[in-house]
């Protein structure tokens, strides 16, 4: 019997989509597809209806207003917790991080709710926007009895750029993705979200490039949640060089450094 293909829903890219996290939903199609796996994309407007039964939910990075109206639509136990409580992954970048936790700074400051999924808050301070290449090492940090979280063999450095002027405050006992190397991240040394809720996992992080096209250890810690251990592990010339100019360029604090091919023309030049 043929295996079901993996769906992953692209959630509201029309108001998520400043910084081009879209590409997380190409990248782990990618990485299935290499491994003769099949995927479905499914993209999901404003307005449209989110799917109760997708194994990978995928927020982006956008600006306050459509933030506010993306957690205003997904609600506080919509189709997205649902999804995460059976078992699948929700995995949310800056602003959609920021929707994933518990509260966010609406256009005036003050909170506004979010879906309530990771044990955080996010906060407007009087510190400078945090701009520029941020790295960070991966935290491995039990999230159950059963749940080891983060594989720190998989997921190693973790690489990309941050646009955010918001500060995220981890609930005591909540789990950081990462600690940060340079950059600012969470604003408290740390970086990202990491919680087990119900069956399912939710992933948060400031990192933009898109992060999963950086850093392919963190997309394959994500599909093994959804399809096991078994995962085949993949030699990809190309993206190890993105990865090392990109290391590269954080290490060395080099804001306007430019990959020389970018990661979609990496990724679909491979059969």
């Amino acid at each position: 019997m043929a295996e079901s293909a993996v769906r992953i829903a692209l959630l509201f890219p029309d108001l998520l989509g400043t910084y081009g996290d879209g590409g997380n939903a190409l990248v782990l199609e990618r990485r299935l597809a290499w491994r003769g796996r099949a995927a479905e994309i499914v993209e999901v407007p404003a307005g449209g209806a989110v799917p109760a039964t997708a194994d990978v939910y995928l927020l982006g990075g956008g600006e306050d207003a459509p933030q506010i109206q993306a957690a205003r639509e997904l609600g506080d136990d919509g189709p997205v917790h649902a999804g995460v409580r059976a078992g699948g992954v929700l995995f949310a970048v800056c602003a959609g991080m920021q929707i994933a936790g518990h509260t966010f700074p609406g256009t005036d400051g003050a909170p506004i709710d979010g879906l309530g999924l990771l044990p955080c808050d996010t906060v407007r301070t009087d510190e400078p926007r945090a701009v520029g290449e941020l790295l960070a090492l991966p935290m491995a940090t039990p999230l159950g009895d059963d749940d080891p979280g983060i594989d720190p063999a998989l997921v190693t450095e973790l690489t990309g750029f941050e646009n955010h002027g918001g500060r995220t405050r981890r609930h005591d006992g909540a789990a950081a993705l990462a600690q940060v190397e340079a950059g600012v991240g969470n604003g408290d040394g740390t970086e990202g979200v990491v919680a087990r809720v119900g069956a399912g996992h939710v992933v948060g992080t400031y990192l933009h490039g898109p992060a999963l096209a950086r850093n392919p250890g963190l997309a394959d810690q994500i599909l093994r949640w959804i399809v096991g251990d078994d995962l085949a592990r993949l030699t990809d010339d190309d993206t190890t060089a993105l990865r090392a100019e990109r290391l590269d360029a954080a290490r060395r604090g080099n804001l306007d450094g430019v990959a020389h091919r970018t990661w979609r023309d990496r990724l679909l030049r491979r059969n």
